[in-house]
């Protein structure tokens, strides 16, 4: 578990954009076909755009076409936390960066391969590091 990242709602608001902060601190959402990397298809690593910890390859990246940048796993399970959430008169499941607790988006169980998963997350909640 990466050591937690604790700051004050004015330092989260100085530290992101005004989109980043509505999506990684008030669990908002941004419009499907809009993030800029839903279709990235660099080779490199997505680091949380709040605290800067990896949390997807893009060797798990794949188009799922909902919309978002999709993943079957995170580069380690303990990058990210999964929450239930049952806003929107839905229950679904939250995935928030382990180490700053910010909203990412949500994982389906409709995705491809092994996992069966489909982490479907904000571009705006994320950083892309290429490979050298």
């Amino acid at each position: 578990m990466p050591d937690k990242l604790n700051l004050t709602d004015a330092e989260w608001r100085e530290r992101l954009s005004p989109e980043q902060y509505q999506i990684l601190r008030q669990h908002g959402t941004e419009r499907a076909f809009t993030g800029k990397y839903e279709s990235n298809k660099a080779t490199g690593v997505y680091m949380c755009a709040g605290c800067g910890a990896p949390l997807f390859s893009s060797a798990t990246k794949y188009d799922s076409g909902s919309g978002w940048p999709s993943y079957t796993a995170p580069v380690e399970d303990e990058m990210v936390t999964e929450i239930t959430d049952t806003s929107h008169g839905m229950v679904r499941t939250e995935v928030r960066c382990a180490r700053c607790e910010g909203h990412l988006g949500h994982v389906f169980p409709d995705g491809p391969g092994e996992t069966g998963l489909r982490y479907c997350i904000n571009s705006a909640s994320l950083d892309f590091q290429p490979k050298d």
